[in-house]
């Protein structure tokens, strides 16, 4: 087997629990400091008119985790765009094909090398073993045809199984964000529809205070519920297209590569 070399990049376990436990920090911070700030609410307590920032801060304790899972969603995605951006290697990737595909024809295996190590990235690495692996296997007359087809295969194969894990790394983290995100902001509109029933039915007037600050609980934790959720699926559709479309260049330069042996 050759040296199959492996794109570094991504949070790994520690990093990425170490991210959650600041989002939330992060997320605690900005709902203590800036949307309770005494300048968002009147000598009363009660969100001045058209204050959004109180407004959301009344939205209760559910607002600092939505905002949390709101970083979460940010941060991997920023950490998906720099790896996968990095696994993708230098310049485009279908000219790069094009021109490995031609070197291959011609023999010319060094080159091709030499034009893997240049594009870098996870469908370099494992174009650079399927041709160290080509070599080697021509080389060698002990060999059927069939017998350097399959080595090159299960080479082929086992590059791809190195890359593939750091590509779809942490996009389970943005869709199970996705996920919770709705349903905690579920559970915040609950509890101000709670409130609010609870003010509505108080003996006398209904207290019109309590009974605002319920139906706002449960529209902003609503919306900052959805508004992530909405994030967290484009982001982890789009990452999720980008990883198919590596793998399907990957797929495309293994069957450049054995259908040079077999043509043999």
């Amino acid at each position: 087997m050759s040296n199959q070399k492996q794109t570094s990049g991504g949070f790994n376990f520690m990093s990425a629990l170490i991210a959650i436990i600041i989002s939330f920090a992060i997320g605690t911070a900005i709902y203590v400091f800036i949307l309770g700030a005494d300048s968002n609410f009147d000598v009363e307590g009660h969100p001045k008119p058209g204050n959004l920032l109180g407004m959301m801060y009344k939205g209760g304790f559910i607002v600092p985790i939505l905002l949390g899972i709101f970083i979460i969603v940010v941060t991997f995605s920023i950490e998906r765009l720099i790896t996968i951006s990095k696994a993708k290697g230098r310049g485009k990737a279908d000219v790069f094909l094009r021109n490995i595909k031609t070197l291959i024809a011609n023999g010319q295996y060094q080159e091709a090398i030499a034009a893997c190590d240049k594009q870098q990235g996870s469908l370099a690495n494992v174009v650079r073993s399927g041709i160290e692996k080509l070599q080697n296997v021509q080389n060698d007359s002990s060999l059927n045809n069939e017998d350097k087809i399959a080595a090159v295969q299960k080479e082929l194969e086992e590059a791809v199984s190195l890359e593939l894990p750091m590509l779809s790394q942490n996009l389970s983290i943005i869709t199970t964000c996705a996920t919770i995100a709705t349903l905690w902001g579920l559970i915040g509109t609950v509890f101000g529809m709670i409130k609010s029933f609870a003010a509505m039915s108080a003996a006398g007037s209904p207290d019109t205070a309590q009974l605002a600050t319920g139906i706002s609980e449960a529209l902003i934790n609503t919306a900052i519920g959805i508004i992530g959720s909405v994030v967290g699926i484009i982001m982890y559709n789009y990452f999720s297209t980008r990883v198919d479309a590596i793998t399907h260049s990957m797929d495309e330069a293994g069957y450049s590569l054995l259908h040079t042996l077999k043509a043999k």
